[in-house]
């Protein structure tokens, strides 16, 4: 039964490939297919016009993954990714975000500290399959003595100051160090310095010996998270000098450690390294190009002077017939942002020339560009902007150069934000979802403020329903709004006359923080008590009037209180008048004596006006009582409006 059923299987799907091959012959008759079966043994073998359908695909661990992700989308109610776990531990506004995020890392930082101190403690390995991350690391060596393999062992650890130390005692007891050993060991430090790089998950020690190697240390550009140092007559040289038959991978190692250190003795110290690498018959790989292309205008000080150099360094380049590769034109554009008018005479036609090369720039390449043409707040330029985002648009990106790390993605937004074009911004917001691109914009402080200043350009330039469009997609999922950018949507429920949308808004301020935020408040209460609305929203704004006062008697906890001024109690009565809620406007106006503030004639007037309505003689007699109180010039206006408006007893006159 299982023989005939397989038998079968092998049937249909033999049949299935001869029709697929049918059907692909016909598409495409200048060509010829293979198809691999599942009883193929030997792999085919193709030729040019051939086109070979393998017999299975191999995927990789995450594509399941993958492919599940793609059919969601970021749902704009639920809050990051990293707070789902623990609701408690939500954040509700910027601060509190921050520091959740950072007490969260440091725990796990914590956690993976002492699984890395005491290892002995965590060899139970639970994870089914392995997770190697999860493990302890080794922090010790474990070879002890004084050999090669002890050497090779550091450097795979980044020890740099072990391994130096033993390389000085291999040299000092006459045992040979092989060159590739002695190239690794230049590698680690010309990438790190003389120093051992920082430890992560270890506490910061400081010392002053510490606090000194900070104070003269330069950070390396290319990794923020990196400090790198070179002294005069570091180690790096000091190993290099000690080769008897340095090779290429000697003289490249040393060249691009030194070029990170940017002074003009150093680079100067790298040409001369280029020249000798030349006399000893050796040829430069490109990285080393790439490196001295870098230092280049370091070197000279005239625009033409660097920009000669760098056209000699791509001559020599062919020459010794090394191909240039994405870094080299990163590295090109990257010394033109300091060639003046050169820089743009030359940017387009490096761009080219790289193109015809099949190098397609990367997005520090697009980064370098905006930086030789572009200035903020030039009108004339805004046209490179323009090109730049034809060029990246609907295109997913992936960091390709050390550069690629240096936020791209946030400068090309910011330019195009400057520019207060509506439909570049929402063309930089569509990029940004391409893909993983959105990885790109930084860190979540950069995050924050690429969205501030996007939503501040939304309310600048689109109505109101298109602003609360973009308002309930974006907070708060991934951004908190600051108080400045909730007084910019204030002022576009104001332009629009959707003053009845402001409870709801002081909802999300008391929710993200900014309920204590006096200016935004009283701001809030002038909107409020400025026009009289239809009855329905004025009880609406009576019971969010009546929640301010609540914030100003109590405030939030660990905030400061604010403190009332005559503007905010005036305005907070004449929207309790406003709503007919004379008792508790009432209660608002006594506290003017509470506070040691004085109302104003016209808000007294006002009062007057509503308690005529309802016919509270010994109201308003209070009303004036309160009036000559604060000695207001206006007392006998008042007391003559009473006699005429309301019937007085005799005692009452």
């Amino acid at each position: 039964m299982a023989s005939s059923c397989s038998q079968a299987l092998r049937h249909h799907v033999c049949k299935s490939s001869r029709i697929l091959r049918v059907h692909l012959q016909k598409a495409w008759p200048n060509r010829s297919f293979v198809l691999n079966s599942a009883a193929d043994q030997q792999p085919a073998v193709s030729s040019p016009e051939e086109i070979v359908i393998p017999k299975k695909k191999t995927w990789s661990k995450e594509a399941v993954l993958q492919a599940l992700a793609s059919t969601v989308n970021r749902d704009p109610t639920a809050s990051d990714y990293r707070f789902q776990d623990d609701p408690y531990l939500t954040p509700k506004t910027s601060s509190e975000f921050k520091l959740f995020s950072l007490s969260q890392e440091s725990g796990r930082n914590a956690a993976k500290y002492f699984i890395s101190t005491y290892p002995k403690y965590f060899q139970k390995d639970y994870a089914q399959p392995h997770i190697p991350c999860l493990m302890p690391e080794t922090l010790e060596a474990q070879i002890e003595e004084v050999s090669e393999a002890a050497l090779i062992e550091r450097i795979q650890m980044r020890k740099v100051k072990a391994a130096v130390d033993l390389y000085d005692q291999l040299q000092q007891a006459g045992t040979p160090v092989s060159l590739d050993v002695t190239n690794q060991l230049l590698d680690l430090i010309c990438f790190y310095g003389d120093c051992d790089p920082a430890q992560e998950n270890v506490p910061e020690q400081r010392n002053e010996e510490t606090v000194g190697q900070e104070n003269t240390l330069s950070h390396n550009k290319r990794s923020p998270c990196l400090v790198f140092s070179f002294r005069e007559n570091n180690n790096a040289e000091r190993i290099f000098a000690l080769l008897s038959e340095p090779n290429t991978h000697s003289y490249s190692a040393l060249i691009r450690g030194m070029v990170k250190v940017t002074d003009a003795p150093t680079s100067t110290f790298n040409f001369y390294t280029y020249t000798d690498l030349l006399n000893n018959q050796l040829k430069a790989d490109v990285s080393t190009f790439n490196a001295l292309i870098t230092a280049a205008p370091e070197v000279k000080e005239k625009y033409n002077e660097k920009w000669e150099l760098i056209v000699d360094l791509l001559k020599q380049m062919a020459e010794q017939k090394v191909k240039p590769n994405l870094l080299t034109l990163n590295a090109v554009l990257k010394a033109l942002r300091r060639c003046g008018t050169v820089g743009k005479s030359q940017a387009f036609p490096v761009i080219s020339e790289m193109r015809a090369l099949s190098i397609d720039p990367s997005l520090a390449s697009y980064n370098h560009l905006l930086s030789i043409f572009y200035k903020p707040g030039h009108k004339g330029q805004t046209d490179i902007l323009q090109e730049v985002m034809n060029e990246v648009s609907g295109k997913s990106f992936t960091p390709q150069d050390p550069d690629d790390a240096c936020d791209p993605v946030w400068h090309l937004s910011l330019q195009c934000l400057d520019t207060k074009d509506i439909e570049q911004a929402y063309r930089v917001h569509e990029l940004l979802g391409v893909g993983e691109n959105w990885r790109l914009l930084g860190n979540d402080f950069q995050q924050n403020i690429y969205h501030a200043r996007f939503f501040s350009l939304l309310c600048m330039m689109e109505n109101i329903d298109v602003v609360l469009k973009w308002y309930r997609d974006l907070v708060p999922s991934v951004y908190y709004p600051s108080s400045n950018v909730m007084r910019d949507l204030l002022q576009v429920l104001d332009t629009d006359n959707r003053l009845d949308l402001i409870p709801q808004i002081w909802k999300d301020l008391k929710q993200l923080g900014h309920g204590n935020r006096q200016t935004l408040v009283e701001e809030l209460l002038t909107l409020m008590a400025r026009e009289k609305q239809n009855q329905e929203v004025q009880e609406t704004f009576a019971e969010c009037a009546l929640d301010i006062k609540k914030m100003y008697d109590t405030g939030d906890r660990g905030k400061v209180m604010m403190s009332w001024t005559a503007g905010s109690l005036s305005d907070l009565v004449s929207v309790l008048l406003a709503a007919q809620r004379r008792q508790d406007a009432w209660e608002i106006l006594k506290l003017f004596k509470t506070h040691n503030r004085v109302p104003s004639e016209e808000l007294l007037d006002k009062f007057l006006t509503c308690i005529k309505e309802s016919g509270d003689v010994n109201q308003a007699l209070e009303l004036v009582q309160i009036s000559a109180g604060f000695c207001l010039p206006g007392t006998p206006k008042l007391i003559q409006r009473v006699q005429q408006e309301f019937l007085l007893s005799e005692q009452q006159k």
